[in-house]
């Protein structure tokens, strides 16, 4: 019996609102973004892209940015891994190590930075154990821009402190799906637990370890209240360079197009992980 013209109509009827909600509040401003970036002064151009490249703090911006991308994010996932592999091995209080492990997913951008600004701030944790162990005489400011290494450091700290559990909730659940047999297939031909992790562990964690790349990254490239907190303009990136072109300068165009330029570096880094990390499908016969 084939189903009525209201009956075929109903699943696109139930994803009616979930559509809506995607128009209206991510492709719309994505559409109108990309608009007012290539607009300047009521004309189609490159106008804003040029005065963006034009300003002093774009290039700094861009390679504090990209630094802290390529810093971050091996971390995060050299860590999510190892901690995943922790975990399966762990007989016993393996759901409270991960529930607390996991406890910074509940900390806003904002909050971690207050967090390490207490402890790296001049009267913050770090100088008063440091004065209490007679290592330095008089409070150390450490996030300035007289010393950059160890603000970018703080940032990079604070952001592997509070990101880290988004990439190793995503790489457990791809060791939940990895059957057991392989893992003791490879003990029986004595495979070395660096072997069975390599040869066996990796591959298989490959479509996980592609999502949390890839989204891992595209939030990376969007840091701005971690950076915002601790070292204010001292540390310029992409996202805090828009936050000032829009409020501080008031020039929409111009915030417009440091937006875009993150948009296309998270869509280039999307598509290189899709290339490195993809997933050949098997064939039969």
């Amino acid at each position: 019996m084939r189903p009525s013209v209201p009956e075929r109509g109903l699943p696109y009827l139930l994803l009616g609102p979930s559509l809506l909600f995607l128009v209206v509040f991510y492709a719309w401003p994505l559409l109108e973004a990309i608009r007012t970036a290539f607009t300047a002064e009521g004309t189609l151009g490159l106008g804003n892209f040029r005065t963006m490249a034009a300003d002093l703090n774009f290039r700094t911006a861009l390679r504090n940015t990209l630094l802290l991308v390529v810093s971050v994010v091996p971390i995060q996932l050299a860590l999510a891994l190892a901690l995943g592999t922790l975990l399966g091995r762990t007989a016993r209080g393996r759901d409270l190590y991960l529930y607390v492990w996991t406890i910074p997913l509940g900390v806003s951008d904002l909050a971690a930075g207050l967090v390490w600004l207490a402890i790296m701030g001049e009267r913050g944790y770090l100088n008063t154990v440091l004065g209490a162990l007679g290592l330095v005489h008089r409070p150390t400011l450490w996030l300035s821009y007289e010393t950059p290494g160890v603000l970018f450091a703080a940032v990079v700290a604070a952001e592997v402190w509070r990101a880290t559990a988004i990439v190793l909730v995503i790489v457990v659940a791809g060791m939940q799906l990895v059957p057991r047999e392989y893992g003791e297939a490879a003990d029986v031909f004595g495979a070395t637990p660096w072997q069975r992790f390599r040869k066996v562990s990796l591959p298989l964690l490959k479509p996980s370890i592609q999502t949390a790349l890839i989204l891992r990254t595209i939030l990376a490239f969007e840091v701005f209240a971690v950076v915002l907190t601790l070292g204010g303009r001292d540390l310029p990136v992409l996202m805090g360079e828009a936050y000032n072109w829009q409020y501080a300068y008031e020039n929409t165009g111009v915030a417009s197009a440091l937006a875009v330029v993150i948009l296309v570096l998270s869509l280039l880094a999307t598509l290189v992980y899709l290339r490195l990390l993809r997933v050949r499908e098997e064939t039969i016969g």
